[in-house]
């Protein structure tokens, strides 16, 4: 045994135990609304924290020292005070910017209580239903992903797809299949007002937050929201969008050939999944590291718990991709734009 070698890795395994408690600090933070007290405010005190935030002052002192030692906020010994960097606050405090992280924290600390169901899992092989997770998911999830929709979906992402900018300014038709709480939805509502959207998702609590969150966001006139599944939702369209979503189901091929038969002549679908290599190997990386991860605990969980469980997993790959898309029966399939995190596809008959 290389003695050094095992030190290193005692090291990094610490680093990553002291990662997974950090997730659970920053859950707190953010649903105390303490990095929402701290964006702007310069240094402040763990009493002058509590008081802006109606929180217990040794609480947040513990707290603020754990944040300060995972270099998450800066701390200054000879005032004893912590401020949270301009930096760190675009990222932790603001809903807004495409750089915020906290539905990630959210998403997946929740993600994590399902650990003995998912073990159990591995067992049966039977997974572990989307509807089956903590609720906390289900949030995660979209204010995880919003940043980014927000960022690129009307400015890049349409944009990219021949003849559908055009469309959808003209008024055009569109499904967004497993919408969840329908931020996508929401977006292209606002930016094209011409247009009608129509989310479908087969989990009932999270078509009931998007009905909310659409007649919140004053788009209820053209965008609405039902119960259904990726194979039995019906209407045609002009465009048909899948986002992050197409992995976890359990008939990949059979949701995109569902796809083709809802779509108008000349219609697109648009499928967004999460950046990947084919192979293992291209994937050996931070991020491979996270969708790896969530995959193992709900991609891969949420499909081998449905009809066919092909379980492809968050890492699929564009040839993987290639191939359900072709399988249903359709012949073009062009990576139309790509950012950090995701693949998008431009799909046609």
């Amino acid at each position: 045994m290389d003695q050094n070698r095992l030190e290193d890795f005692v090291h990094k395994a610490m680093g990553d135990l002291g990662s997974a408690l950090t997730a659970s600090l920053v859950v707190i933070g953010d649903r105390l609304g303490l990095y929402r007290a701290m964006a702007g405010a310069g240094p402040l005190t763990p009493a002058e924290l509590a008081q802006r935030t109606g929180t217990v002052e040794r609480c947040v002192r513990e707290w603020l020292a754990a944040q300060a030692a995972a270099g998450y906020v800066d701390y200054d010994a000879a005032s004893g005070k912590y401020t949270l960097p301009e930096e760190q606050a675009a990222a932790l405090s603001n809903e807004e910017s495409p750089a915020c992280v906290l539905g990630g924290f959210l998403g997946m600390t929740s993600a994590m209580k399902a650990e003995s169901k998912v073990a159990d899992a591995f067992r049966s092989g039977k997974g572990v239903g989307w509807h089956e997770h903590d609720p906390g998911l289900f949030e995660g999830t979209e204010r995880f992903f919003r940043p980014g929709y927000n960022a690129n979906l009307v400015n890049s992402w349409i944009p990219a797809l021949e003849g559908v900018k055009e469309k959808l300014a003209k008024g055009a038709v569109a499904a967004d299949i497993g919408c969840g709480h329908g931020a996508s939805a929401i977006i292209l509502a606002k930016a094209y007002p011409r247009s009608t959207f129509v989310g479908f998702d087969y989990h009932a609590p999270s078509i009931e937050a998007a009905r909310q969150r659409a007649a919140a966001a004053g788009v209820g006139d053209r965008v609405r929201f039902e119960v259904a599944s990726a194979k039995t939702y019906g209407g045609k369209y002009d465009l048909v969008a899948h986002f992050d979503c197409l992995h976890d189901m359990g008939d990949p091929v059979g949701a995109a050939a569902h796809v083709r038969e809802t779509l108008k002549p000349g219609g697109t679908w648009m499928l967004v999944e999460p950046r990947a290599g084919d192979n293992v190997e291209e994937n050996l990386n931070p991020l491979g590291r996270i969708f790896y991860s969530v995959s193992t605990l709900v991609c891969t969980q949420a499909s081998l718990a449905q009809e066919v469980g092909a379980a492809l997993g968050a890492q699929a790959g564009e040839a993987r991709l290639r191939d359900v898309v072709t399988k249903a029966g359709f012949h073009h399939f062009r990576r139309a734009a790509e950012t950090p995190f995701n693949f998008v596809f431009e799909v046609r008959a």
